[in-house]
């Protein structure tokens, strides 16, 4: 249900001034500590030049290397890393299309195809699914980790549920709550987020014990890095996953996998493997997901084509 919940959300947030992702590492001083269900960015200034870069994900690696668009830089240099992992980076940087690569006196060397910009990223909106209040889990923790820390301009509770006072209460002051439909696709605005400051330095919430919590202190900087890195990976990630090959496989109009067999959206990674009952193995649906992606979205497919789109009277996110 939450997979179905997750999927009917991104595809009702779509919008051509933003981007959404979903499944997001969050944590910084422990990358793997914090998953986000949902990553809403809106664009900032310079967000046509990072979309005329690629509409690839850029290695965080090759973006904090001592490389640029003026002259080449030889690989060992570019990158602070062993040798085997600065020429891992080089190469999935070349791929993506944000850097040249040639050689020099036998030595490689790279060089940025253009100027990486630095206020291209106007906000970053977090958004935790929970479809049913009535089995929160570790909801409130999750939460109060993101308020805490401060990383994302604005946190959101997305829910299915009726929301009571007893509810609200339970949740962070500054994170927002919606109530989602995700038959119908409305969504109402129970409690508006606060505006968090990533600016400022955060707490992060590392582990929390009966008698005491430990955490650890984020400098600003840390947050401005890791923010980047989200940035990237929602940039180039997108939220839609591949359909399942099989048959009775098909994608809806707004690219989510749905199953005819069993009439409803699945999860392909859970769901419509060699354990499905129903399964009949054959070539996956034609599902152009870039397409849809493209002219849903403020990411651009082929920024060597037509340029990337104008942003312009680029709506408030709530």
């Amino acid at each position: 249900m939450e997979f179905r919940f997750e999927l009917a959300l991104c595809a009702a947030l779509e919008s051509p001034d933003r981007v959404v992702a979903r499944q997001l590492g969050a944590g910084v001083t422990r990358p793997g500590a914090r998953i986000v269900d949902v990553c809403v960015l809106t664009p900032g200034p310079d967000f046509d030049a990072r979309a005329a870069l690629t509409p690839d994900r850029i290695p965080h690696a090759a973006v904090e290397g001592r490389v640029g668009p003026g002259e080449a830089v030889p690989v060992a240099d570019a990158f602070d890393l062993p040798p085997e992992r600065a020429s891992a980076v080089a190469d999935a940087a070349v791929e993506a299309g944000y850097l040249e690569r040639e050689r020099r006196g036998g030595r490689p060397v790279v060089r940025a195809t253009a100027r990486y910009p630095d206020d291209w990223v106007g906000s970053l909106t977090a958004i935790e699914n929970k479809p049913d209040l009535g089995t929160p889990g570790d909801l409130s923790a999750q939460l109060r980790y993101d308020a805490a820390l401060g990383l994302f301009d604005r946190v959101v509770l997305a829910t299915a549920s009726y929301v009571t006072r007893a509810h609200l209460n339970r949740i962070p002051d500054p994170v927002g709550v919606w109530r989602f439909d995700p038959e119908t696709g409305e969504r109402e605005v129970v409690r508006k987020p606060a505006a968090l400051d990533p600016d400022a330095p955060g707490v992060e919430i590392r582990e929390k014990r009966s008698t005491r919590t430990d955490v650890a202190l984020v400098s600003p900087e840390a947050k401005a890095r890791k923010r980047r890195r989200i940035a990237e990976r929602a940039y180039g990630k997108g939220w839609r996953p591949e359909p399942p090959a099989c048959a009775h496989a098909r994608g809806t109009d707004d690219g989510r996998p749905h199953c005819e067999r069993f009439d409803r959206v699945v999860d392909p990674g859970r769901e419509c493997g060699p354990g499905c009952p129903e399964r009949d193995p054959a070539d996956p649906p034609a599902l152009d997901r870039d397409r849809l992606r493209d002219g849903r979205t403020a990411w651009v497919a082929d920024p060597d084509g037509d340029g990337p789109r104008r942003q312009s009277g680029l709506s408030r996110f709530q």
